[in-house]
Formats: C-alpha cells, structure tokens, sequence
C-alpha cells in the first residue's frame, strides 16, 4: 500500500492564488494547520520553500507575525521537508533535496512507510 499524495493551494473565490494578495487570516492558518497534521512531508519546489522558510522558520522575531499565526508557524517548522531543486546545493530546516526524475522521486516517497 502506497502513502497517499495530497495536493493543497489557497485559492480564492473569484479564483485568485497569488498569495501576495489572498488575506490569510486567522481562519486560513487554522485550516492550513488541520490540513498539515494530517502529511507525513511536505514537497516544495525550490522558490515555495525559500519564501516559506523566510516566513515561517523559527524563531521569529519579536513582533514579525501576529500571535494566531504561531500554531502554523510551529507546525509547519517542525515538519519534514522535500524540496525539488536542480540549483540549490544544500537545504535545511528539516529538509532533504529531490533531484533527478520528480515522477520516480515522488513515487519511491509514496513507498516509504507513513502514519497516512
């Protein structure tokens, strides 16, 4: 039995996803926190991982987010991370590089042993 892919994006009613002009309130945070405790990783392509990491890896500083955003933060830093990249040589904050063929890539982690 394979573990289970799951695909999550904010999208808007009108259909907008660009995350530079969705609010995401305390609402969105909350559900965004339900929907990561139930992955065993998550797979980012190299930019999503870079702007997530800069937003969201703790500590952050005093003051940088609003207090409601901590649930999230604290989740989605402790989560186990892929990234695909074909130009960064390293990653970290509990990340591991996908390289080569994503197709086969994603499928040997959809091998590996999961609480899904």
């Amino acid at each position: 039995m394979t573990r289970p892919l799951r695909y999550s994006i904010n999208v808007t009613l009108d259909g907008c996803c660009d995350h530079r002009v969705i609010v995401a309130d305390e609402d969105v945070h909350r559900h965004a926190v339900e929907n990561l405790n139930q992955a065993d990783a998550l797979l980012f392509g190299r930019v999503i991982y870079e702007m997530m990491e800069a937003a969201w890896r703790h500590p952050a500083p005093a003051g940088a987010r609003p207090d409601w955003t901590e649930p999230f933060a604290r989740t989605i830093d402790a989560a186990k991370k892929y990234v695909v990249s074909s130009t960064l040589t390293q990653v970290d904050w509990n990340a591991e590089l996908v390289r080569g063929d994503l197709g086969k890539a994603v499928q040997q982690l959809k091998q590996e042993s999961g609480s899904s």
